[in-house]
């Protein structure tokens, strides 16, 4: 007989990620919890046990409740470890996007001070003495068979992690979470998950779109699929075959690839259920293909870290304009409402700053109680930063973005970071980085440089090796437009509307 899960939202009497855990390895030792590409697997009952040995090793190293442990690790069943790990000591994980270049790395460890950083094994990145104590993997799974150590009482409102976003100016700040956050995500999660499911993972483990779901995948027994780190449109099919995935989400440019693949006319997707995207704008030709070629229902959602990863979602019964022009309506336990500059709700309809309140809305930025409330006001209704309008329904449609944040393959990449690099660069004495579409990135960064004067323009090669020195790779712009000079507005102020026209224009590939 198959055991039944339990609730979404936990049992009445669990209010920790930790104690669901140990319910799931009680009742499914068995299930897969995770599987990586190269077919390793872990079961419920096995992630519980190594987690209280890895645990066993944090406490040896000094590692107590409110310490911060780092996570530089790759997505793998052996970060996932770490993260139980850490979290029933009543310490606080946070995890690092490895295609991050050093000085990012060092901004983020400088706002967390970790007790304890986890690496890799064999890593060969130098990393600042603000990274704590820095442990390679091997360390810690050479306790695997160590039973855990006395344990903390964990309740809902224990911080458990803290996940990176960029802000308007570029800058990622932390935002902290609880266990009670983790339980409205489960909570809000909707069809995309469903007591069993095979879920494939497509995003860093690093990403509020793991983050944040640990309960509701330890609740509803969902094994997750972990893709491999340089995720390929050939493994990710690969994977969805041979582990019979049942839910497969992506944004739109990991779609267009799995779509356009020579493997995929050969490749059985018969165990998908339903597929998500999300991340950027889906046009119609690439639903219609998706739903005709997946033969499944699709679904488009909407997210910001500092909601948890929850805001929106269309239904697999929306019509095609619904999915395609909007993000859907709120999620369960999701409020919505659009607002003018001053904070008043407008009218149905009416374009503004749009704003959310849930149960699963961050606690607060780590150290930064101004910046926390200038986007979190007394109420509760957090403001995300983009700009939309809801129509009766109660679907919401993305207008823009507050700032020139463009989307590149599913990455926000900000402007003012990108050009802060340029200009460092000893042939440019003028830089500013703006969007133009593309079929398949949604969005690629062009660079527009003018040059020294006397001096050699530098290639986009050149630039864009000089990016990825300092900046995760895709970062780098795609294109490179060089202007005798910017255009400025009659404030003086340089003409960005004009500039990204120029630029479009005079791009050399």
């Amino acid at each position: 007989m198959t055991p039944t899960p339990t609730p979404p939202g936990g049992p009445a009497d669990i209010h920790d990620v930790v104690t669901l855990l140990r319910d799931a390895a009680h009742t499914d030792p068995d299930v897969d919890a995770f599987v990586d590409g190269q077919r390793h697997r872990i079961s419920f009952g096995e992630w519980n046990r190594r987690a209280d040995g890895v645990a066993a090793a944090l406490a040896d190293r000094g590692v107590g409740i409110g310490d911060v442990v780092c996570l530089l690790l790759p997505s793998s069943i052996e970060y996932m470890i770490a993260y139980q790990a850490v979290v029933r000591l009543g310490a606080v994980v946070t995890g690092v996007n490895a295609r991050l270049g050093p000085s990012e790395i060092e901004h983020l460890l400088t706002i967390a001070t970790p007790a304890v950083t986890v690496v890799p094994d064999g890593t060969d990145v130098a990393l600042p003495p603000v990274a704590g104590t820095v442990v390679a993997w091997h360390e810690l799974a050479g306790w695997y068979d160590v039973p855990a150590p006395p344990l903390p009482a964990l309740d809902e409102r224990q911080l458990v992690l803290i996940c990176w976003t960029g802000g308007t100016t570029g800058r990622p700040r932390g935002a902290l979470f609880d266990h009670a956050n983790l339980a409205a995500v489960a909570r809000g999660t909707g069809v995309l998950s469903a007591p069993y499911d095979r879920r494939l993972s497509p995003i860093p483990f690093a990403h509020v779109g793991t983050m944040t779901r640990s309960w509701d995948e330890i609740s509803r027994r969902i094994t997750t699929v972990i893709t491999p780190v340089e995720w390929t449109a050939p493994a990710a099919l690969a994977l969805i075959e041979a582990e019979r995935v049942t839910v497969a989400q992506g944004v739109p440019t990991q779609w267009e690839l799995m779509l356009r693949d020579p493997s995929f006319p050969s490749t059985d997707v018969s165990s998908l259920r339903l597929a998500g995207i999300g991340g950027s704008p889906v046009s119609p030709d690439l639903l219609r293909r998706m739903r005709q070629q997946l033969g499944v229902p699709v679904v488009n959602r909407y997210a910001a870290t500092e909601a948890g990863g929850l805001i929106s979602g269309t239904r697999p019964d929306d019509p095609d304009h619904v999915i395609t022009d909007t993000v859907g309506r709120a999620s369960d336990g999701v409020e919505i409402r659009i607002v003018d500059d001053g904070h008043e709700p407008v009218p149905v309809g009416t374009i503004g700053l749009i704003q959310v309140r849930s149960g699963a809305v961050m606690g607060s930025y780590v150290g930064d109680p101004n910046g926390t409330a200038a986007v979190i006001d007394e109420e509760g209704w957090l403001t995300v930063g983009d700009i939309g309008r809801l129509d009766p329904a109660g679907n919401l449609t993305l207008v823009g973005r507050k700032g020139d944040m463009y989307v590149r393959g599913g990455y926000n990449v900000y402007p003012v970071e990108v050009e802060r690099r340029l200009a460092e660069h000893p042939a440019v004495t003028q830089v500013a980085v703006v969007s133009a579409a593309d079929d398949v990135l949604g969005e690629i960064g062009v660079a527009a440089v003018v040059v020294v004067p006397g001096g050699a323009a530098p290639t986009l090669a050149e630039l864009r090796d000089w990016v990825r020195a300092e900046l995760a790779d895709y970062k780098a712009p795609d294109r490179l437009a060089v202007l005798d000079a910017f255009p400025h507005t009659a404030l003086g102020k340089v003409d960005r509307r004009e500039l990204s026209r120029r630029a479009n224009e005079e791009v050399s590939p």
